[in-house]
């Protein structure tokens, strides 16, 4: 956290960072609500929609309470779902469970495929039809605020430094944005969020995370089956490795397919990206690919911590919502409209504490105002589903995990109470030699990939000559500390090459190819020494994917 020192300071109302779900829906709703209030949102993605992945399956609700004739405004969704089924997989057996069985919870009635990047390019269209300023290329590095004091604003990053930090040619400083009322929408793990709970002590349960993998493929006609959505568990994960994939048929022969690999698994030699080739290899997946042409790849932390994790929402100043607060449902994989809810809630609670002349105070009835649009019911019904799942593995949580919801859903209530996460996910991984180190095929070119012929189709851009975006505490501590007791597992984590363990005069080197990263955040989550810390890079920087 800083002050604006000699900087530039623009002003406006509110300030919102992360053009996403939540950060536009909130910036529409306050426009909706009091329209000459000044709303200005900044996106560090070259193009809105740039940074943004999801899987994605959306429950429109979220959408009908902000804009309830969006069909008719032209949303960019996809086809609505046709079939929604739940799989177990084994190696060689594909056990599909019947519908009937599947708790509540875990449907979603009227749902609808769609690109999550297309869907909020739109929503900036609305946003900006209100009147709301939306700079993209802007990436807010830090919290503009006194020490100990209200959150004023932000800070955005310099353009123009070399690799050492030296200003370039055409140099420009990073100006102070200062509002009345700022909120926090970065998604999973923001750096600014990441101070704030912090600062001001606002975690309740340490968050969970999982590593989503998502590739868009075209297929041919005869394969695709617009609509229809398919949730995998088991393999290519163990037992006491938590996740599941997916495949949905998009419009346009595209299938989306992917998996998610929770974070607190315990193998140092387990690779997320290398288990999601391995996903695609099943035989009730790979068939579905015969003859399809990979078009798009990407990665992204999600939350998984739920209802327990969800941190006190309100700091002096503004707010969190969206995935920088952990609104995911991660047993059924919906975050989309718990995101535009949240937004919905947080402009609802601004807007009423500008109308009082009110700012740069704690808005004591704003977690109140986000959890009351649905979000805290949704997350409490599910509480336990992910807790059991990571004490029990796989194959018991899952059951046990129905067992909850059913009950619950029957009684209208748990009865288990809650149960708490017990640790971070940094915590989970096993000095390397207590389990079997894992091998992996190498890939074929056809159906499974490397890592650097995937992260080519993320289209990323980073300028070479800046400073390194991730950051190590003290760079001895993955070659002396990590090396010996993990096996250095950055490599094996990260799903786009950014680590590398090398050898110079036969003494191994850890290397950060910084310009490989698709912004995925693994490493700061998922680093068993908690010494790397992802800031963003110069604005404009990192993937731009297309369609995700």
């Amino acid at each position: 956290m800083a002050e604006a020192g000699a900087r530039e300071t623009l002003s406006t109302d509110v300030l919102i960072v992360g053009a996403g779900p939540s950060g536009l829906a909130a910036a529409i709703r306050i426009k909706q609500r009091h329209p000459e209030i000044a709303v200005t949102v900044v996106e560090k993605s070259a193009e809105i929609g740039g940074h943004i992945l999801s899987g994605a399956v959306m429950d429109p609700v979220g959408l009908d309470a902000l804009i309830p004739d969006w069909r008719l405004k032209g949303a960019p969704v996809g086809p609505d779902v046709t079939s929604d089924t739940y799989h177990y997989l084994t190696a060689k057996h594909d056990f599909a469970l019947p519908h009937a069985l599947m708790p509540p919870q875990l449907k979603t009635p009227n749902g609808v495929i769609v690109s999550l990047g297309q869907l909020v390019q739109w929503l900036g269209e609305q946003a900006a039809e209100l009147g709301v300023d939306i700079f993209p290329m802007t990436a807010a590095v830090d919290v503009l605020s006194s020490e100990g004091g209200p959150v004023r604003g932000i800070i955005t990053g310099d353009l123009g430094r070399d690799h050492d930090g030296n200003p370039k040619p055409g140099f420009a400083e990073g100006i102070a944005l200062e509002a009345k009322y700022t909120l926090i929408a970065e998604g999973a793990r923001g750096s600014l969020a990441k101070q704030l709970v912090l600062a001001h002590e606002l975690e309740r349960e340490p968050q969970k995370y999982g590593l989503g993998i998502k590739e868009v493929w075209e297929v041919p006609a005869d394969r695709h089956q617009p609509g229809r959505v398919d949730h995998y568990l088991g393999f290519p994960l163990d037992n006491g490795t938590a996740g599941g994939g997916f495949v949905y048929h998009a419009e346009d022969r595209k299938l989306y397919v992917g998996l998610v690999t929770y974070l607190d698994y315990r193998d140092p030699t387990l690779s997320p990206f290398d288990e999601f080739q391995r996903f695609k290899t099943h035989k009730s997946v790979a068939p579905l690919l015969e003859g399809a042409t990979r078009i798009s790849y990407g990665a992204r932390a999600v939350t998984a911590g739920g209802w327990q994790s969800v941190p006190t929402l309100a700091f002096p100043g503004g707010g969190l919502i969206g995935c920088a607060a952990g609104f995911m449902n991660a047993p059924r994989l919906k975050a989309i409209h718990n995101a535009i809810l949240s937004g919905i809630g947080a402009g609802d609670a601004v807007t009423a504490a500008i109308g009082k002349g009110r700012q740069h105070d704690l808005i004591k009835d704003f977690g109140r105002h986000v959890m009351s649009t649905g979000i805290a019911t949704e997350l409490k019904g599910v509480r336990n589903v992910k807790p059991l799942w990571t004490r029990f593995g796989t194959f018991v949580g899952a059951l046990a995990g129905g067992v909850e919801l059913w009950s619950s859903a029957i009684l209208g209530h748990s009865l288990l109470g809650t149960l708490h996460h017990q640790k971070p996910d940094f915590q989970g991984l096993k000095p390397k030699g207590v389990l079997p180190a894992r091998e992996y095929a190498k890939p074929d070119g056809k159906l499974t990939f490397d890592r650097a012929s995937s992260v080519y189709l993320a289209n990323l851009a980073h300028d070479e000559d800046q400073p390194v975006h991730l950051r190590l505490a003290d760079p001895a501590v993955p070659i002396r500390d990590n090396l010996p007791k993990y096996g250095e597992p950055a490599p094996l984590y990260c799903p786009a090459g950014v680590y590398e363990v090398a050898e110079e005069n036969a003494t191994p080197v850890f290397r950060i190819h910084a310009a490989n990263c698709v912004h995925c955040k693994t490493c700061d989550i998922k680093d068993p020494a908690q010494n790397i810390t992802w800031v963003p890079p110069e604005g404009g920087s990192g993937p731009n994917y297309s369609a995700m």
